[in-house]
């Protein structure tokens, strides 16, 4: 009862790990418009992210613009779009290994031990899917800090973090939790089926022991013959 449980909490922050890539994957709001200083417009925001830049002014409907070329970003978003996207795939993968490995489901077999290797393998791939959404989301923070900080970099091209950053931190703290639980339900799947096969039951024990008592030794015929 414990392993499930585990499995479905597993499976459960699996799939808000998998929500959570995708929309940080599309979400504009890796970086937004800071009002420091002078730049205190505050009708017009400006949003940036992995594939397009939104501008939004008052009383202004948005409007948002696909990158022309990947070399128009920055190094820092260039390669945090790869790794996103690479992250979408592992946690697509993840999740679709999970359920493989569920207990209630038959397409696997009914072998606990096999049921127990899905589940690990499952459990390190979200890990490595939360650390890989971790990565970019932390370097293009770093960068925004360093240049929010920077005296050299002009006030208009200051930048703070978006809810997209946030979002991510949250959704790759959500993908190693998972990936930890399917890891513990693993161990306890194996825990589970070697006490089972190495501890006979009761009801073989005693049919063991009656057939013992029943058949005599081959010194006692030698007795009566």
């Amino acid at each position: 009862m414990a392993t499930y449980a585990l499995q479905i909490a597993g499976l459960v922050l699996g799939g808000v790990g998998m929500v959570g890539t995708v929309a940080v994957t599309v979400m504009p709001q890796w970086r937004v418009s800071a009002f420091i200083g002078s730049n205190i417009v505050v009708f017009e925001n400006l949003w940036e992210g992995l594939w397009m830049s939104c501008m939004r002014h008052a009383n202004i409907r948005m409007q948002c613009k696909i990158y022309d070329s990947l070399l128009a970003l920055s190094p820092d978003l260039q390669a945090a779009r790869g790794l996103m996207c690479a992250a979408s795939v592992l946690v697509f993968l993840a999740f679709m290994t999970a359920v493989l490995g569920m207990k209630c489901t038959r397409c696997t077999g009914d072998d606990d031990k096999v049921k127990g290797h899905v589940l690990l393998t499952a459990g390190v791939i979200f890990i490595i899917t939360g650390l890989v959404v971790l990565i970019p989301v932390s370097w293009v923070a770093n960068s925004i800090i360093r240049d929010f900080y920077n005296p050299i970099v002009d006030i208009a091209q200051k930048r703070e973090l978006g809810e997209a950053l946030y979002i991510g931190w949250t959704t790759a703290l959500v993908l190693m939790v998972g990936g930890a639980l399917f890891c513990c339900a693993s161990c306890c799947h194996e825990k589970s089926s070697s006490y089972r096969y190495s501890i006979p039951s009761h009801r073989t024990t005693q049919k063991s022991y009656h057939t013992e008592k029943k058949s005599p030794s081959v010194y006692s015929k030698s007795q009566y013959v």
